[in-house]
């Protein structure tokens, strides 16, 4: 049996200041997926590892696009969810619910990114 996400995406109004973001935050690179020429959309993935559990997904910028508190909720892995949630602070964006206990699930924190979408950051310690 598969994990219950196979995917996820954060659609986003500016993909510059989104990407720089989620790269400053999480200490990744984003990379560039080629879309199909009809369609009018620009992602950028989150790296992914084939042979591990989790999902991966992308940003997503396209016109018209929703953006911005969308009601997807996606929990990122951390080892430590507070280091990701103050360079999300520091990185302009907001700090919803600081590190939280919960129980034998671990801790998570919830935050805002720049383009005002609400994700989750989940560590085990």
């Amino acid at each position: 049996m598969n994990n219950p996400v196979g995917w996820f995406e954060i659609y986003v109004q500016d993909m510059d200041r989104a990407r720089y973001f989620y790269e400053s935050v999480f200490q990744i690179k984003l990379e560039r997926l080629k879309a199909p020429a009809e369609m009018e959309i620009e992602l950028w993935s989150f790296p992914m590892k084939s042979d591990q559990a989790g999902a991966s997904g992308a940003l997503v910028k396209m016109e018209n696009g929703p953006g911005g508190g969308n009601g997807v909720l996606a929990y990122f892995t951390c080892t430590d969810c507070a280091v990701e949630a103050n360079r999300a602070t520091a990185m302009d964006g907001y700090l919803v619910r600081e590190k939280m206990s919960i129980g034998q699930y671990g801790f998570i924190a919830l935050i805002r990114d720049t383009e005002g979408n609400m994700i989750g950051l989940h560590s085990m310690q």
